[in-house]
């Protein structure tokens, strides 16, 4: 390692080493995939996902007039997506499915299994329960399907949902990735053993000649 201008510039030799040590790189970049692969084929729970999608509907009645009200005119499409997911969150709401389904889960532990959103900022929106059993998963986001558009129509006068999609089981785990976790782990080893190799280099002051 030389000196310049008050800089540390690294000695090129460096380079040379890595390249020289390439073998260990490569097996500890290797070594560091597999165990990411295994760690997570044995330690990580595999997770599905069910989803229902519902069509937010904004026709009005007055007397026995039947209004079509854009959402611009009432509110934004975005807004009152939102306004339908909170309804959907709440403990009510919630525990209907939950004596619908008649599974063994609390409000919360239902409430932390469930996510929602617009699809790109249109007037439907999907809701997704994640489950480690495919079929729990089905079979509440089915029972969100059947119960939502009534909760929705009792709470918020003048709207309603309708379904447009019913839940059905998932043919496959939504995570955990297990190309994406042993990339990682490859690319993880190889930075670590580079990184090591440098620092050996760096710090070796042994006198292995004249020059």
């Amino acid at each position: 390692m030389a000196k310049s201008s008050g800089k540390v510039l690294v000695d090129p030799e460096i380079g040379e080493v890595v390249f020289r040590k390439s073998w260990l790189v490569i097996v500890v970049a290797l070594l560091g995939a597999v165990v990411t692969f295994l760690g997570t084929f044995y330690f990580v729970t595999p997770l599905y996902q069910s989803s229902a999608m519902f069509y937010v509907n904004n026709s009005m009645s007055v007397g026995e007039t039947s209004l079509s009200i854009s959402t611009g005119d009432l509110i934004a499409s975005k807004d009152l997506v939102s306004s339908y997911i909170v309804i959907l969150k709440t403990r009510g709401t919630l525990n209907e499915v939950i004596d619908y389904a008649d599974v063994d889960l609390t409000y919360s532990e239902l409430k932390n299994m469930i996510s929602a959103s617009a699809v790109n900022n249109t007037e439907i929106f999907q809701v997704t329960v994640t489950s480690p059993d495919p079929r729990e998963a089905e079979l509440l986001a089915n029972a969100i399907a059947h119960l939502l558009p009534t909760r929705i129509g009792a709470i918020v006068e003048g709207s309603s949902a309708k379904i447009v999609d019913y839940a059905v089981v998932a043919s496959a785990p939504s995570s955990p990735n297990y190309i994406q976790n042993t990339l990682l782990g490859f690319v993880l080893g190889f930075g670590i053993s580079v990184a090591v190799i440098i620092l050996f280099e760096l710090f070796d002051i042994t006198i292995r000649s004249e020059e």
